[in-house]
């Protein structure tokens, strides 16, 4: 019997998952070497070729294309070319898109879900991490833009900026509203996306658990009523 259940990914969502989660524990070791930007530009497009790759249906898979290439594209043209802004507003503003898409069909995939199995917890925490991920690609494009965006209290982070792991720390901080104040967003700009952020994280966790237990729920009483049948 086939399963009513819609077909959203080609491969199974925990190597999507383990990309995820490889980027974020690796990324504090190789930040501060010489080549840690090679290694994050490299786990970066990891990233985003598996999230490509697991992507069910042809037009999706077209459009999944068509937003990766550029920030696939983007990312190495920025580790050779530092400089150019141009270049790393088109790369993050690329990700943002591409990582947008990635989350809706996650969590399109926990809603239309009959039961609750592994893909589907593995969609719950890649959709959760990879939000806190698009978020840092945000902080970097905006301290980029303005450099006085955010402000280290700490001593000895004068002159610091919201690059590697730098950003992708503060990002998942806020997204699980724990705050310790090391960073302070002083733009206008900068405190609504913590804002933004913050409450996000709230609602997804929230969200989530409502549905998680729905699918629970209905599983539970489908198998009362056919052992009462």
């Amino acid at each position: 019997m086939k399963s009513d259940r819609p077909k959203l990914f080609r491969f199974s969502l925990s190597y999507f998952l383990g990309a995820l989660i490889l980027n974020i524990l690796v990324s504090p070791f190789v930040d501060p070497l010489k080549g840690g930007e090679l290694v994050e530009t490299m786990l970066t497009t990891l990233v985003l070729l598996v999230a490509v790759l697991s992507i069910a249906g042809r037009w999706k898979a077209l459009l999944g294309i068509a937003l990766a290439a550029p920030a696939v594209i983007g990312e190495w043209l920025n580790y050779w070319r530092p400089d150019e802004t141009l270049i790393y507003v088109v790369t993050r503003v690329s990700g943002l898109l591409f990582i947008g898409f990635v989350v809706v069909e996650l969590l399109r995939f926990i809603i239309y879900a009959p039961q609750v199995d592994a893909e589907v917890l593995c969609a719950a925490v890649a959709g959760f991490l990879l939000s806190g991920l698009a978020w840092s690609l945000a902080y970097n494009l905006l301290d980029r833009l303005d450099p006085n965006s955010f402000v280290f209290t700490l001593s000895g982070k004068n002159g610091f900026s919201m690059n590697g792991f730098t950003s992708l720390y503060f990002s998942f901080i806020t997204l699980s509203t724990l705050g310790y104040g090391d960073i302070v967003p002083t733009a206008q700009v900068a405190r609504m996306l913590a804002m933004v952020e913050a409450m996000f994280g709230m609602f997804y966790m929230a969200l989530l658990v409502a549905r998680l237990v729905s699918l629970y729920s209905s599983r539970d009483t489908k198998r009362t009523t056919n052992g009462r049948e």
